[in-house]
This record gives structure tokens, C-alpha cells and sequence, in this order.
């Protein structure tokens, strides 16, 4: 099942319970996520939601990705969504 969010979008495998992400924000990426891995990021920007600054996300170990409040505020619901179909 393709995810088309806002700050991210990826394809969630039924199958092999693994979501691949394909973009954040505007910049394309390759990376697999497990169950325990989203949760984990959830769980980050849950405790860290009300931060004035926003977020930075890391790509690649070395592309840093700026996410306003407001965007760590929608990432938190794409999240949430994913972690449904798990």
C-alpha cells in the first residue's frame, strides 16, 4: 500500500511488515523502517512536539532535513497512520 503524505511517503508491505520510505519532505530517499523503528521515531517526536525549533531528521547519516513545529506535528499523524497497519 503506497502512503502519500505530506512529509513523508513510502510504501507500507503487507507482507513482510516493513514500510520503505521513499521521500521526506522534498528530498528522495531508500530506506526501510521496521515496526520498532517507527514506533521509536513516534515516541521521539511525541516527547519532543512542543518544541518551539521544530526537528532536524537525518538522511543518510549526513543530510540534515529541517522540519518546522508544525511539521513535526504532521509527521507525528503520518506516523501514527503507519503504525496502524502494523
Amino acid at each position: 500500500m503506497y502512503i502519500d503524505g505530506q512529509i513523508i511517503s513510502g510504501e507500507f508491505d503487507q507482507e513482510t511488515q516493513i514500510f520503505s520510505l521513499k521521500k521526506v519532505k522534498n528530498f528522495y530517499t531508500e530506506t526501510s523502517l521496521k515496526e520498532n523503528q517507527i514506533g521509536n521515531l513516534y515516541n521521539y517526536l511525541k516527547m519532543h512536539a512542543d518544541d518551539t525549533d521544530g526537528q532536524i531528521v537525518t538522511l543518510y547519516d549526513q543530510m540534515l532535513v529541517k522540519l518546522s513545529s508544525q511539521e513535526v506535528k504532521v509527521l507525528i499523524g503520518e506516523l501514527e497512520n503507519i503504525q496502524n497497519m502494523y
